[in-house]
């Protein structure tokens, strides 16, 4: 796989990666925080110290994920042992400092509880080859990241994000990139990693462009719903909200309370039905709800932003069942006017009846707030473009959730793509997908092909066996959910 290594000094020490056969280079799992363990298990990140022999850097260092969200997810995500989680991993195709690449950082997803940098369908061989630098980033995930604790600061996960960056920013001229030319990406979790970053303050000036895929962002997510969160969590285990009290816990006790606020009950009325523990608007680091920040404020007014979502991202989970509430209650939970049932219904008929939650949760959890943030940026004219993953998989019959990643990577030869893409998925979709991707990166532009989202054509790439450009395809999801 690699032939002989090579060595980069970055601002804290010397770091000893591969090169790779087709020439491009690895560097894996170099610290860009110290371990987050002690006083520092709740601590915002604090630089590593500096060393001064080169560090091994290849093999992916450890994760923050314990315990894989297999139950969402198909990518195969390896859990790490070991306690410095605050590593990134670089892949270059040349770490001349005189390359001045553009450069694509990746945050992975997982629901911000699970998820791993070192994935095999997060490889960067396929950017290398096309001249960008990719750097994948491991993050606190669940309590240690994103629980609000009395006495810790708010947002951790958030705050290893920025510092991630930050390291970019101060190295990755080192290994061939240029700092001018960030863009940060992300799926899932990872995609409202991205949108939540557009609205910090602190994250300003880190990257140039944004790429949001199948961004998840918690609604609502102001400081009450976090208290809430934290209430909840000592009503239901006995055990304080502070990092005093959980400083000393292992992985497998975290996991445990961290189970216990997943559990259904009358005590969690008003908190969203997912992601409880997320990035949420402290007032501090995050000044205010991230989607009205997007929608109605000035969060990324400058930053050129691609997003979209699957056609299909949760439609495979089935409703409740008959003894469960009727649609029209869970289509309200999910924020569906009760009036707009039978709409909704008519609309995904050919779906079948067993499949309708599944969709709702679909457009409730991406489709509608996405295009939401489509739409008030493009009324204020600023660069977005829109996509939609349509084509189905032989082996899911839908376009589900993460199937577009082995296309955008172009590694639809990496392991358990055949699982969720069938044994012969469409090369030419990875390579027109994947060609998109670079360019943006490369020129915050993904091509002449593709125009900006505008209000007046609402063009949407239409990512299927053959691409193309469709006029307002996700006009009855705007119906629905939006007017």
């Amino acid at each position: 796989m690699s032939t002989a290594g090579t060595t980069v000094t970055t601002a804290r020490g010397p770091v000893r990666g591969e090169r790779r056969a087709d020439g491009s280079l690895r560097f894996l799992g170099i610290p860009y925080a110290r371990p987050p363990v002690g006083d520092l298990r709740f601590a915002a990140p604090v630089p590593p110290e500096a060393w001064s022999e080169p560090l091994d850097a290849t093999a992916y260092g450890p994760t923050a994920q314990r315990r894989p969200f297999a139950e969402v997810t198909t990518i195969p995500e390896p859990s790490v042992p070991g306690a410095g989680v605050l590593n990134l991993n670089v892949f270059t195709p040349d770490a001349d400092p005189a390359a001045a690449l553009p450069v694509l950082v990746w945050i992975h997803g997982g629901g911000y509880v699970a998820g791993s940098a070192a994935s095999p369908w997060y490889d960067g061989a396929a950017f290398n080859r096309d001249g960008v630098v990719l750097v994948s980033l491991g993050y606190r995930l669940g309590i240690e990241g994103f629980l609000h604790l009395e006495d810790a600061p708010d947002n951790r996960g958030v705050r290893d994000w920025i510092a991630a960056l930050e390291w970019v920013r101060d190295n990755i001229a080192a290994f061939g990139g240029d700092p001018a030319k960030v863009t940060v990406a992300g799926q899932s979790a990872g995609g409202g990693a991205v949108q939540t970053l557009l609205a910090v303050p602190a994250a300003r000036g880190l990257f140039r462009g944004a790429l949001s895929v199948s961004g998840a962002v918690l609604r609502p997510d102001g400081p009450e719903v976090a208290r809430a969160v934290s209430r909840l969590l000592t009503s239901r285990t006995g055990v304080p909200a502070t990092a005093a009290a959980l400083r000393d816990l292992g992985d497998d006790e975290l996991l445990v309370l961290q189970d216990r606020l997943g559990e259904p009950g009358p005590d969690r009325e008003g908190l969203p039905p997912m992601l409880v523990l997320a990035p949420f608007a402290d007032g501090e680091l995050i000044p205010g709800p991230t989607l009205d920040a997007l929608t109605t404020g000035d969060a990324g007014a400058d930053v050129p932003l691609m997003l979209g979502f699957t056609e299909h991202e949760f439609t495979m989970f089935p409703g409740p069942g008959p003894e469960g509430p009727p649609l029209p209650v869970l289509l309200g939970a999910l924020g569906l006017d009760p009036a707009r049932t039978g709409a909704f219904a008519e609309a995904y008929e050919t779906g079948g009846a067993e499949r309708l939650f599944g969709q709702a949760l679909t457009d409730a959890t991406f489709r509608a707030p996405n295009l939401a943030v489509a739409e008030a940026r493009a009324a204020r004219e600023r660069p977005t473009w829109l996509y939609e993953f349509a084509w189905r998989s032989p082996a899911a019959g839908l376009a589900v959730h993460c199937l577009d990643l082995p296309f955008a990577f172009d590694l639809l030869d990496a392991e358990g793509v055949p699982a969720v893409a069938g044994e012969e998925p469409p090369r030419a979709l990875a390579d027109a997908l994947h060609r998109a991707w670079v360019a943006f990166v490369t020129d915050q532009d993904p091509g002449t092909d593709w125009p900006r989202y505008t209000r007046e054509g609402r063009a949407t790439m239409i990512w299927d066996a053959e691409p193309r450009i469709e006029a307002d395809p996700l006009g009855p999801v705007r119906g629905l959910w939006l007017d």
